[in-house]
């Protein structure tokens, strides 16, 4: 099976080749890479998400060696640093594996994210071995488990601030004109159903979603921008703000950064507490609930 996730710079001198490289070759301005050199530099200089995700990918194996001993070979994969998708699944292809189960570890479906992964991937394996079986998984958001670890990790936020109100938020992409892109409509089916599987309702506690981490580029993003929300819901008189990060598996800089340092900033200014939930990370939990999606994947396979 092929694991794929976003990959991050291992130093600051890597970051404007790999800031580069998300732009799709357009090199930043002088202003956009000092500004993204400053977000790291907040949160040590170096992003845990490479870290992050080998422990995850470290931990599927071994949970799938566990349930089937001896069936999967598990390689991974990163959209935008090394080891990249391509070599990944040409490394695949070179073993006697019969069919390929691609997953990547963000949980929604969308051409700009997971699409592109999961194409990359099928390109590669057609290329270098043609015809080997390829069963992508799409989407896993409200994979058995999933959605009541979001829940749990909700329940011990809202336990830390008082009079709150909650905001789902997964990484904002461009307005493609796409009616067929699912991406808007999956994170909030999942905030629905966290926030059923939280008792949000019985508790009266006010919900909604919210989008973070918007490029900055002229085009028209997905919102409501998550930091207007919280300047909105102090001006309401909220006192506090939860934000549960159902688009993000691992603390990464959309996390350390956006959350921890500038949504917090911004609710402490307009005078109101924040709280985020805790990354699912590798938590076992969150591993045995992907590795059931890689089974039921391996199941579909021809």
């Amino acid at each position: 099976m092929l694991v794929m996730a976003h990959g991050t710079p291992g130093s600051l001198a890597e970051v404007e080749a790999f800031y580069t490289r998300i732009r799709r070759g357009s090199p930043p301005s002088e202003e956009q890479l000092a500004d993204l050199l400053r977000r790291y530099e907040a949160i040590g200089g170096v992003s845990p998400l490479t870290e992050r995700t080998a422990a995850q990918v470290r931990g599927l194996a071994s949970r799938l060696e566990a349930l089937e001993p001896g069936r999967f070979v598990v390689a991974f994969g990163a959209k935008h640093t090394e080891p990249a998708i391509e070599a990944a699944a040409a490394e695949l292809a070179e073993t006697d594996v019969e069919v390929v189960v691609g997953i990547v570890l963000t949980p929604h479906r969308s051409a700009r994210g997971s699409g592109e992964y999961l194409a990359r991937a099928a390109g590669a394996l057609g290329t270098a071995r043609p015809g080997l079986p390829f069963v992508a998984v799409e989407q896993w958001f409200d994979a058995p488990g999933v959605v009541e670890l979001l829940a749990a990790r909700l329940g011990d936020a809202l336990a830390t601030v008082a009079d709150p109100a909650v905001l789902f938020s997964a990484h904002s992409v461009p307005i493609s004109g796409d009616p067929g892109d699912p991406y808007a409509e999956q994170v909030a089916r999942t905030a629905e159903l966290v926030a059923a599987e939280a008792g949000l309702a019985r508790a009266g506690v006010r919900w909604g979603v919210a989008w973070q981490s918007a490029g900055r580029t002229n085009q028209q993003w997905l919102g409501p921008d998550l930091l207007v929300r919280i300047d909105e819901l102090a001006a309401e008189g909220r006192g506090s703000v939860v934000v549960c990060s159902v688009g993000f598996v691992s603390d990464h800089l959309e996390v350390l950064y956006d959350l921890d340092i500038e949504a917090r900033q911004r609710a402490e200014a307009a005078g109101i507490a924040f709280a985020r939930t805790a990354s699912l990370n590798d938590d076992p939990a969150f591993v045995a609930a992907l590795a059931g999606t890689v089974l039921d994947a391996a199941r579909r396979a021809p």
